[in-house]
């Protein structure tokens, strides 16, 4: 399972000019599912993603994380981040999970994140989304587990 994380001063997932959820600050996570991934490939990536330090502490380091600054995490489902693009010009997909696999996992990732985690939005498996961010750093880490 894949995150592609950003620290956001904000963001928010719309579908068809309808918002379907918004953070203040937090953390922006793009999850891409791998055909390979299980529930505990999502348990374990929810565990990083809420412990991961990418927001400063009153030194300026990134020591805290998103729990600690009582942050939002915004979860979109994105499976172009399982694109092969090691070779031509057209990405392919080969490693990403089934669509019928892939949603299951992502709601249980959203699932468990809502029971871990206060603040939580989400988008919606499947749809055209419209993603809207402001970067805070900019900071981008690239999240993959197992």
């Amino acid at each position: 399972m894949i995150a592609l994380i950003q620290r956001v001063s904000g963001a928010s997932v719309s579908v068809g000019g309808v918002e379907l959820g918004a953070i203040g600050r937090g953390i922006l996570a793009l999850i891409g599912v791998a055909g390979t991934d299980t529930p505990e490939t999502a348990a374990r990536l929810l565990a990083r993603l809420l412990s991961y330090r990418i927001f400063p502490d009153d030194g300026g380091r990134m020591n805290l994380d998103v729990r600690q600054i009582e942050g939002g995490l915004l979860l979109v489902p994105q499976f172009t981040l399982l694109a092969d693009t090691r070779k031509g010009t057209r990405p392919g997909f080969s490693r990403a999970a089934p669509p019928d696999q892939a949603a299951n996992l992502f709601q249980r990732l959203v699932e468990a994140a809502q029971a871990a985690h206060p603040r939580l939005a989400a988008g919606r498996f499947g749809a055209d989304m419209q993603v809207s961010l402001v970067n805070d750093g900019p900071v981008t880490f690239w999240l993959e587990v197992e």
